[in-house]
């Protein structure tokens, strides 16, 4: 990675959502929704305080995280497309669960 986000900002690469419904309808391009989930690849130092001191991020990289749909900067780094996005446009990060034979992911803080 070439970039280093400045502030409060991070590079996030996005992930591609699956191309098939559950019924296992493949969809064209036209129809896929833009995408929401990434990876983060660089991180910012963090804003600052009124003191000027900075205030570290809630990510780091390597965070899978969910971020607003319409939120950020789109760029091409040569043939592969990045996000720049401030740390408000992140809505979550993606937890997975430590258990054996279970994939299913969790979302941190939220009990049904």
């Amino acid at each position: 990675m070439d970039l280093q986000p400045l502030g409060d900002r991070l590079i996030v690469e996005a992930l591609e959502e699956e191309e098939t419904t559950s019924s296992g309808i493949v969809l064209p391009d036209t129809a896929k929704e833009k995408p929401q989930r990434g990876r983060v690849l660089a991180v910012g130092p963090g804003s600052r305080d009124e003191g000027g001191n900075y205030v570290a991020m809630d990510v780091v990289e390597g965070d899978e995280v969910v971020y607003s749909k319409y939120g950020g900067t789109e760029i091409r780094l040569g043939s592969d497309d990045y996000l720049i996005l401030r740390e408000s446009d992140i809505l979550a990060k993606v937890v997975t669960t430590g258990k054996k034979g279970s994939k299913k992911k969790e979302m941190a803080g939220a009990a049904a």
